[in-house]
């Protein structure tokens, strides 16, 4: 390639939701956008793969921000318009209705605040007052400002609240769909939580993460971006403040007015040319999950009468949010059923699906030699999935074990092999930069670490990146 051909406006680094997002925002303005890609398949934290004949998603339990039709300014509103995505496209399906369980209290989650205000009403009375206090507070806040109000949600809760089972409630869902933070979340982050889970509410494309990525490939093509897969960077030669050129891992190199990544603050850090290898290390974070999938066959999975969409469920007296010594941490975690979101008439899954998502410990799962490290996800498979149907209708005839089709899991070892991200900590570093700048001039964070959250959030990041970086400078 010739000087000319094999330098761009903006290189990509990720074809995640980020970095997707951003790259047809870009290429919408007549940007030269190449978008790079270690891995094969496009999505990111929030992909899909194909094993024995089913699709699984990855990351995937709802797409949070769910509004009905005719609601203006939710985020979700934003990024179709910014994208000129029509609502039509994503084919979303609102919920059933989810909850978050703990101690003998349950909280609803189904797309209606005032069905949640109404469970905190009856289970915690003399703390509701105070809890709308704390609302039309959120609500004040600009959740999406690049300068953010920081801060721990767990001493505001402390605060505004005054009881530690309705703050570890709150905490339950917010931490494990945003936090970096061992055992808290910082406070513009909890705001976004807050009207994602609570204000707003959840929903699923009838085919899963796939059909977001289809629309963010498809406009990618039709705006003319270059995506290169099974070619990530190597390096970043940077001189005089700013990236020079970025070497590919085939050999090749490229040069660029800007380069957006959403490969994580410490990964894009330990590109460059002009640090250490190991520099970075007290910003890793430490927040890995493990993730079982089970599949059954339908008519059978049908008269498990499963009905809830999604359950935060904590089963000791305190919620706890950290790396676990241990493998996993059963005690807590997330229980997402995707069948049960409303599919509209003649449509269903073709089977009975079952996630259970629960913390887990990086260095120990990758201290496992490959034998056993298949026979613990086996064995963790079993237990969390024992544990996620305690919280669930009784299935007292044998028929839950013999409608088992298909088990799949995957460990912070899976995560960091597809992702890069160091620990396979799914929420980056707990250290996040809302302005996306770095150190050097042209070099820019998308995604986890720039800090929007959820596949909405990751698209957001994606677009208000590129708005603020490459459109308005």
């Amino acid at each position: 390639m010739t000087p000319a051909e094999n330098h761009y406006d903006a290189v990509i680094i990720g074809a995640g939701m980020s970095g997707l997002a951003a790259a047809v925002r870009l290429a919408m303005y007549d940007r030269r956008v190449l978008v790079l890609e270690r891995h094969n398949a496009p999505g990111g934290l929030n992909s899909f793969y194909a094993k024995g004949g089913r699709k699984y998603d990855v990351g995937l339990h709802a797409l949070t921000n769910w509004v009905p039709e005719g609601v203006k300014g939710a985020p979700l509103v934003k990024l179709m318009r910014q994208l000129r995505i029509r609502r039509e496209e994503l084919d979303l399906c609102p919920q059933f209705g989810s909850k978050v369980t703990m101690a003998g209290k349950n909280l609803r989650l189904n797309n209606r605040y005032d069905d949640l205000l109404t469970d905190v009403a009856t289970e915690f009375p003399k703390s509701v007052d105070r809890f709308r206090e704390l609302d039309a507070w959120i609500a004040g806040l600009d959740e999406a400002a690049l300068q953010a109000h920081g801060g721990s949600a767990r001493a505001l809760l402390d605060e505004r609240l005054g009881d530690p089972l309705l703050r570890d409630m709150l905490l339950l869902p917010t931490c494990f769909y945003g936090s970096a933070l061992e055992d808290d979340i910082e406070v513009s982050q909890f705001a976004v939580m807050w009207r994602s889970l609570f204000r707003e509410g959840f929903a699923r494309p009838f085919i899963g993460v796939r059909q977001v990525v289809r629309i963010l490939l498809a406009r990618c093509r039709e705006h003319g971006v270059e995506r290169r897969m099974k070619c990530g960077v190597k390096s970043m030669e940077v001189k005089a403040g700013r990236v020079a050129a970025l070497q590919l891992d085939d050999g090749t190199e490229v040069t660029a007015a800007a380069i957006y990544s959403s490969a994580g603050a410490v990964e894009t850090q330990r590109l460059r040319s002009d640090v250490l290898p190991q520099v970075g290390t007290s910003e890793i974070g430490r927040l890995g999950y493990a993730e079982t999938i089970a599949t059954y066959e339908p008519t059978a999975f049908q008269n498990f009468k499963w009905q809830d969409t999604i359950i935060f469920f904590c089963d000791d007296e305190r919620f706890t949010y950290r790396s676990p010594a241990s493998l996993v941490d059963p005690r807590s975690g997330v229980i997402c059923i995707p069948n049960n979101y409303h599919y509209g008439e003649g449509r269903a899954l073709d089977e009975g699906w079952l996630r259970v998502t629960a913390l887990a410990n990086h260095d120990a799962w990758c201290a496992l030699p490959e034998d056993e490290y298949q026979g613990r996800k086996q064995e963790w498979c079993g237990r969390l999935n024992r544990v996620a149907r305690a919280h669930l209708p009784a299935v007292s005839d044998g028929s839950h074990d013999t409608a088992l089709t298909s088990t799949d899991v995957f460990t912070p070892r899976t995560v960091r092999k597809f992702t890069g991200h160091l620990n396979g900590a799914i929420y980056g570093s707990p250290v996040k930069r809302r302005d996306g700048r770095t150190n050097l001039t042209n070099l820019f964070l998308i995604g986890t670490d720039q800090g929007f959250l959820g596949v909405t959030g990751a698209m957001l990041s994606g677009i208000s990146m590129a708005n603020l970086h490459g459109l308005k400078a």
